[in-house]
């Protein structure tokens, strides 16, 4: 991997955060998978007319876009995953061999890795490109890497006020916790492309065209059964508590758990993903 300018996200997803999201990916895909179809369909148009192409998903994680995207395309595309995260792209690697697949892993920063210029069809992204320290840099570094005309299609959550479930744990579990991290509004982190207008002009600074940001909303379930790891190993709520002794850590999570209640739906724990979906275009 490149020498990454994103030194807190490259510690944050090599080290605990990156360890969890392999561990609960299963849960993880399943809850993300409405997210990760709206891109399949979208490469789809894309694909309509091109009989072959290459495709970049960035911050692709475990691989559960990519792998389902390669399953749409088929072998006529070569579809390429990049994330800063060893454990995952590890994982990723490991399924794609699983299901015979030829998929390409690459564990770098997308923001600033050598990316072979001028390449890929259409760049995606689900949930993966709000965690870059200079976006402006990172979209431009993107953009080398797209061949003239290609589509850009990702997906970014919208603001906390409209994504009340992922905050959950974390206002629950504050009044128990000492020095819970303040989210900063544009911050690298899950809303930091919360402001629209902010990331149009981003994209624009980076030399996109067509530059679209639509408000999109997807459904989404978590099983039951899987609340109680979600709710206690992801997100700041997971890092806070493993600072706790035992006791205390219980004590936090059952407040948390209770907690999400009004989510709660027989086996399921459903929620409305509030998200922008970003389009745009290199020029042709």
């Amino acid at each position: 991997m490149t020498a990454s300018a994103n030194h807190d996200q490259a510690e944050l997803w090599n080290g605990r955060s990156g360890s969890v999201w392999v561990d609960e990916r299963v849960a993880l895909d399943r809850m993300f998978a409405p997210l990760a179809s709206f891109l399949v369909e979208k490469a789809s148009h894309v694909a309509k007319g091109l009989p072959s192409g290459c495709v970049l998903d960035v911050g692709c994680g475990t691989g559960g876009t990519t792998l389902a995207l390669a399953d749409m395309l088929g072998e006529r595309w070569q579809v390429t995953g990049v994330d800063i995260s060893a454990p995952m792209i590890a994982e990723a690697r490991s399924r794609a061999a699983h299901a015979r697949k030829s998929v390409a892993f690459l564990r770098a920063d997308a923001q600033t890795h050598a990316l072979p210029g001028a390449q890929f069809d259409l760049v995606v992204s689900r949930l993966g490109v709000m965690f870059f320290d200079d976006p402006v840099a990172a979209f431009a570094n993107l953009l080398t890497s797209a061949r003239r005309g290609a589509s850009l299609h990702a997906l970014a959550w919208r603001s906390p006020a409209e994504n009340p479930f992922m905050t959950v744990a974390e206002r629950a579990a504050a009044p128990m916790l000492d020095a819970m991290p303040a989210r900063v509004p544009g911050a690298p982190g899950q809303f930091g492309f919360a402001d629209a207008a902010r990331v149009e002009r981003i994209l624009g600074d980076a030399g996109w065209r067509d530059v679209v940001l639509s408000p999109v909303q997807f459904d989404c379930a978590l099983a039951l059964a899987d609340l109680r790891t979600y709710a206690s190993r992801l997100g700041p709520v997971g890092l806070a508590l493993t600072r706790l002794a035992t006791h205390e850590r219980e004590r936090v999570i059952d407040k948390v758990v209770d907690a999400f209640a009004p989510f709660v739906s027989g086996n399921d724990v459903r929620f409305a993903a509030a998200c922008w979906h970003l389009s745009a275009r290199a020029p042709a």
